[in-house]
């Protein structure tokens, strides 16, 4: 395969940030195809610490970054992220970054709504409060501004006052003060000319690159149960989420996107107050959190854990189209005296292997568990699947089986090389010594 589709499988958080940094060592360009920089990636690269939101992860890797035009790009926040991880050594141009000239932008307006709506709802979805939603919301109402705007300044004022018209209203029926022309007119005006540079029109680079025989790995942000068709909806993300989203979100063809990697954690976290059957309200749960660090990126919140649902997983392989799986933090269920795995749902006295689309259907479902005999040797840093103790290997071979898909890689801890490589996405050949057995 030429290309490579990263995948959250589960809540989002599942670590595709660091599985698309050890895929990027394989890759030619690396591209964002979705979300905004409501989530957030942690590279440890030699003792260096990289959080990343809006900027493509293979640009640590020295690769070609590209934000496609599915990104919801809010300006500001992009050029303090460039900011940051400049000061850490990792220099950003045009020459290793591109901007779809058709991405959407995030609006200071978009935030302030997002606030305010959060605050009115009698039950938050719980975004974050980046205003991503919000911006989705313009772009499909067809009154977004995009990036290329930014190149026509008198133009795009006309566009924001039609913009600030529509979202007025909004705040004028609840009370609340809205925005001007001048609250937001400067700030574009102040960016335009550091983030034109990088805008192009990126769905031609990208077929030029593929007609090259490159390696292109798209990275998705959020996961597939955050998608908003396929996730536990009302409680998701704003944009497609699947691998389709790939294709839409950078103006690749379909036929071009190659294998799918779909990333899943050893156990299941999620944020928010939405339904999570296998939630771990104990302390077990609260151990997991403290070992696997779950606390968000750019939000600081703790997330919620619990026990690997599998008969999600499974779900998110076959709407997702996922090829082959990664497993992230096998080093955090080290220690545990057993391990249990979903594998289906009891709904009112019927065994069923999926979720069901309703909440109420979630919130009635009573898990049917698979457990497995724990570890107490530490897996941590390990890089052979043979070194793994002999229950780690057991665990690993079930989720194999349960999700419906070939592993491909196991993550044993926060380092990029703390990674056991069982198949490689892009086709090459692993070594007799890593092959899974």
């Amino acid at each position: 395969m030429a290309n490579v589709v990263v995948v959250g499988a589960q809540w989002g958080d599942e670590g595709k940030g660091r599985l698309v940094d050890w895929l990027a060592g394989e890759a030619d360009v690396v591209a964002r195809y979705n979300g905004g920089h409501n989530a957030g990636h942690t590279l440890v690269v030699d003792g260096t610490i990289y959080k990343l939101a809006l900027l493509p992860s293979g640009l640590v890797r020295g690769k070609f970054g590209v934000i496609g035009n599915g990104v919801a790009l809010d300006p500001e926040a992009l050029l303090a992220e460039i900011s940051r991880v400049e000061q850490l050594g990792l220099s950003v141009s045009p020459d290793n970054l591109a901007i779809a000239e058709n991405a959407t932008l995030v609006l200071p307006v978009h935030r302030a709504v997002d606030l305010a709506q959060e605050k009115l709802l009698k039950v938050p979805i719980g975004t974050t409060l980046r205003g991503i939603g919000l911006a989705y919301e313009d772009k499909v109402g067809r009154r977004g501004l995009r990036a290329c705007d930014l190149a026509d300044i008198d133009a795009l004022a006309e566009k924001l006052d039609a913009l600030l018209d529509y979202h007025n209203a909004w705040f004028k029926g609840f009370g609340l003060e809205g925005f001007s022309r001048n609250t937001i007119l400067p700030m574009l005006r102040d960016v335009a000319p550091r983030i034109l540079p990088f805008v192009r029109p990126v769905w031609a680079l990208l077929s030029e690159q593929s007609d090259a025989g490159k390696h292109i790995l798209f990275e998705g942000s959020q996961a597939v149960m955050l998608d908003i068709d396929w996730g536990t909806y009302p409680y998701v993300t704003s944009s497609s989420t699947v691998a389709s989203a790939a294709a839409t979100g950078t103006g690749i063809g379909t036929s071009r996107l190659g294998h799918v990697l779909g990333v899943t954690k050893a156990y299941a976290t999620r944020v928010g107050e939405d339904p999570f059957p296998t939630e771990i309200q104990d302390e077990i749960g609260v151990l997991l959190r403290e070992k696997g660090r779950e606390f968000g990126v750019n939000t600081g919140r703790p997330r919620r854990c619990g026990w690997l649902d599998g008969a999600q997983l499974r779900q998110s392989v076959k709407v997702s189209g996922i090829d082959s799986l990664a497993l992230a933090k096998l080093d955090v269920l080290d220690g545990f005296d057993y391990i249990q795995v979903c594998v289906a749902y009891d709904i009112d006295g019927r065994t069923t292997a999926s979720l069901p689309a309703g909440l109420a259907g979630q919130l009635r479902a009573k898990l049917i568990f698979e457990r497995f005999k724990g570890w107490k040797q530490s897996v941590k840093g390990m890089t052979r699947f043979s070194d793994l103790p002999s229950e780690a290997r057991e665990f690993v071979k079930s989720v194999e089986r349960i999700a419906g898909a070939p592993l491909s890689h196991i993550t044993t801890g926060p380092d990029r090389n703390d990674t056991i490589v069982l198949r490689s996405p892009f086709g090459n050949k692993v070594s007799e010594a890593l092959t899974f057995a």
